[in-house]
């Protein structure tokens, strides 16, 4: 398994109250098509916290069924490290190559805690770890010295790293061990990120423009520098329009748009306002999607 390049944190489509899983096999079968590089399923863009066990494991089967031979990285990560645990156990079952562990929210840990804490989840399974630092859900951020520090932990393989602090995430390319990857947790500073020697993103604009996205990471990893930025260009929009509610309710309304699903989410969340249906219509059609 290499995680490199474009990952998509996959949306849980909904019809009715229910996951409409007719629905979520388009969408994992339209990113194979469109030359995806891994994906991951179960994270933040999926409503992760509000789906039932079964839903959970259901999601992860189909998305292994539809796509045998990409990297799956599993989203697992709670407050609690015996629910992350019992997560993991859970899901190993369905095939996951990797799981994707976030920060834990609420409880504000200190560093010493996030490391211990990653050193226990680790432990517990023989799949490798990619940590998740997103502050601004979470209330911590992982600082770089931690990262780089977790990242001598065998299992942990990479970090998805969405601070948005640029200097932070360039300390950890410098000083990571050999083999340790660092992705990109924001769209709009994937290309940043790769020319600093990252590794690729996990995206959310990939649900909607799966090929374009990845065309666009994998031209900067490739050292293509003019047809990375034209992509980065073209795509800026897209990325702007994300999260102009928070995620994952515009990319739910521009997957609705395209006619892969409707745009319902489950509470707390609730459907897109017009203006964001408008502003997504507006860059789907200027991108031709």
């Amino acid at each position: 398994m290499e995680l490199r390049g474009c990952g998509t944190a996959l949306a849980t489509p909904f019809r009715d109250g229910k996951v409409d899983y007719e629905a979520y096999k388009r969408l994992v079968q339209r990113q194979v098509a469109e030359g995806i590089d891994f994906l991951v399923p179960l994270g933040s863009t999926a409503e992760t916290p509000c789906l039932e066990d079964d839903e959970k494991c259901e999601l992860l089967r189909l998305t292994r069924e539809i796509c045998p031979d990409k990297p799956l990285v599993a989203g697992v990560g709670t407050n609690s490290l015996a629910a992350t645990v019992r997560n993991i156990r859970m899901l190993e079952p369905y095939g996951p190559d990797a799981f994707l562990v976030v920060v834990p929210y609420y409880n504000k840990p200190t560093q010493a805690g996030l490391y211990e804490y990653f050193s226990a989840v680790a432990a517990s399974t023989s799949k490798p770890i990619v940590a998740y630092n997103v502050p601004g859900r979470t209330g911590t951020n992982m600082k770089a010295e931690t990262a780089v520090k977790i990242a001598g932990i065998p299992g942990i393989v990479a970090v998805k790293e969405a601070s948005g602090n640029l200097e932070q995430i360039e300390e950890i390319i410098r000083n990571r061990p050999e083999g340790f990857k660092v992705l990109c947790g924001n769209d709009d500073q994937t290309l940043q990120v790769v020319n600093m020697g990252g590794d690729g993103v996990i995206s959310v604009a990939s649900n909607l423009a799966p090929g374009l996205v990845t065309e666009m990471t994998d031209a900067a990893l490739a050292g293509e520098v003019g047809k990375a930025t034209e992509l980065n260009t073209r795509l800026a929009a897209l990325y702007d329009a994300c999260f102009v509610e928070s995620n994952p309710i515009p990319a739910k309304a521009g997957l609705s748009i395209l006619g892969y699903c409707t745009p319902d989410m489950r509470l707390p969340l609730t459907t897109a306002v017009p203006s964001t249906f408008d502003a997504m219509k507006r860059v789907l059609e200027d991108l031709g999607i």
